[in-house]
């Protein structure tokens, strides 16, 4: 006799959040989602992978023992907000990247009425097309134990790293701090050696560093599409360099260099040399 997977409520589902959200309704759970407010984009996301709309939030509330909360990171508080507001009582999952300290407050905020709150932070790509993804855990572990329940046997392994909640912010922030700037770093690098007619050798230099960014110049034009999601992260990485007494201003100029492409938002068309020429025609 197989027990029934808890009712998962996802918040709000983005290109990662749907394909996580699919991966949990791959196991027979059923995952609700709150249509109101909400882009045609959204819908149409939610729409593909068989996500069952709930007109209010209110109501998704009600029905949901598990919310799961992924969205952009500076909307992260609000969207606890509207939910402990609610006064929701199942388990809530921070997962979205940001810092520790922000992790806590949302957990402070929501834990007046949840059961348990857990932090959590995905790193990897959609779990889409064979691709393996990883939604690292903290808290409670009933409440964990839980979560990873709905995702056992899918592209979504759920390694829990500890019982205090901001650990799996911590992990996110780490890597993140690294992963995104580097990017940047790689491009400004290229672009600049572009300017001075010396990008080959620059590339033949890097090429004898295994898994060096600087050989990957395609990736220039990928962040500059994925970089108004990448600026928050990196300020909320920042963050955290600065609560750990440690110097921020670099992830701080990398955050507003990623501002620059605001405007190549999910532009999967732009080239390389497009993606520079706005660095270097912004102000």
């Amino acid at each position: 006799m197989t027990t029934a997977q808890p009712v998962l409520a996802v918040l709000h589902p983005g290109s990662m959040g749907a394909a996580v959200a699919a991966c949990a309704a791959s196991t027979g759970a059923r995952v609700l989602w709150c249509a109101s407010g909400r882009s045609a984009a959204t819908v149409r996301r939610a729409t593909q992978v068989g996500l069952e709309p709930v007109a209010e939030l209110a109501e998704l509330l009600e029905m949901a023992e598990v919310v799961l909360s992924l969205c952009p990171p500076a909307a992260a508080e609000d969207v606890a907000r509207d939910v402990a507001e609610r006064g929701f009582t199942g388990v809530y999952v921070e997962g979205n990247a940001i810092s520790p300290e922000r992790s806590q407050r949302i957990a402070n905020l929501v834990g007046r009425s949840a059961r348990a709150v857990v932090d959590g932070s995905v790193i990897g790509s959609p779990p889409i097309s064979g691709k393996q993804t990883k939604l690292f855990l903290s808290g409670p572990s009933d409440a964990t134990t839980l979560m990873a329940a709905l995702f056992t046997g899918t592209a979504v392994s759920t390694p829990v790293l500890g019982e205090e909640i901001g650990q799996a912010s911590a992990l996110k922030i780490s890597y993140t701090a690294y992963q995104k700037a580097s990017r940047v770093l790689a491009a400004l690098s290229y672009g600049l050696a572009e300017h001075h007619g010396v990008g080959q050798a620059l590339l033949d230099v890097a090429g004898k560093r295994v898994g060096s960014y600087l050989t990957e110049t395609d990736y220039i034009a990928k962040t500059a599409a994925r970089a108004w999601r990448w600026a928050p992260e990196l300020e909320e990485a920042a963050d955290a360099l600065r609560e750990a007494g440690l110097p921020d201003e670099v992830l701080r100029a990398v955050a507003e260099t990623l501002q620059r492409w605001t405007d190549a938002k999910d532009n999967g068309e732009i080239s390389v040399e497009g993606a520079l020429t706005i660095l270097r025609e912004s102000k």
